[in-house]
């Protein structure tokens, strides 16, 4: 895992934009098409902007995927997954080749992982837009996380402290609101990604980092997984590299 520091967030965003972008468009160049999977956080705002700003790219030969999606939450919930895509990606790329949502509040949840699982079975996914979790996590994949399963998506429970990162970030007022479950994208699917591009800001998630980059690979880290990823790129501020001995 290759890990990068920078003084100020808008920096980390823009140096990981730039990385996918160059990552995107050496494979549409290649292959002639391209898929992608993105995030949705607060942490990938910053770094969507930067991307979709990018030159050079040709969208319309760009296949999109969706990492995870809570269980039962309306699309159009201010909370939703899907509606930060939306409005964030495609209201801005309406060429997309294609983009696959997750329908979280789809009558039956195991026929919609199953559902998407299917799409992405056997595509080979160029670049993966990811973050990491407080508690560690990799999309909704808490600890202790499913390291063996080969299914593409997996219903999950959240744990606490996934749960009140959401409340922390503004996205829901209480526990309470907060779903319990979603469908999340698997830990070796992720891991099926060419190229991954992680962007963690803040110093919130600093412990969540150091054991991620220096602990042991193990799944009561999920984000440890990283360190066996043959291009795993990891784009962090001051704040978030703050506990790493390259900072010392």
């Amino acid at each position: 895992m290759q890990v990068e520091v920078f003084d100020h967030t808008k920096q980390m965003a823009a140096a990981a934009a730039h990385a996918g972008a160059e990552a995107l468009r050496t494979v549409i160049q290649r292959d002639g098409k391209a898929a992608v999977v993105f995030a949705s956080a607060a942490s990938q705002i910053e770094i969507l902007d930067a991307l979709l700003d990018a030159e050079g790219i040709d969208w319309s030969k760009v296949t999109a995927f969706h990492l995870d999606e809570y269980v039962g939450l309306p699309a159009e919930h201010p909370a939703s997954f899907r509606k930060f895509l939306r409005d964030r990606v495609l209201a801005r790329l309406p060429e997309l080749a294609e983009f696959h949502f997750i329908e979280g509040d789809a009558p039956d949840v195991d026929t919609e992982a199953r559902r998407v699982g299917k799409i992405i079975q056997g595509v080979s996914v160029a670049v993966g837009f990811i973050g990491i979790g407080e508690n560690g996590h990799l999309a909704f994949n808490d600890p202790p996380a499913d390291f063996d399963t080969d299914e593409p998506f997996l219903i999950v429970k959240l744990d606490e402290a996934c749960r009140r990162q959401q409340i922390g970030e503004g996205w829901f007022p209480t526990l309470e609101d907060v779903p319990e479950s979603a469908i999340s994208m698997s830990i070796r699917r992720i891991l099926k990604c060419r190229t991954l591009i992680i962007t963690v800001p803040d110093a919130r998630k600093a412990q969540a980092v150091r054991r991620a980059v220096e602990g042991a690979v193990g799944p009561m880290c999920p984000a440890s997984i990283l360190q066996n990823h043959a291009d795993a790129r990891l784009f962090l501020d001051e704040g978030s590299a703050s506990l790493l001995g390259l900072c010392e």
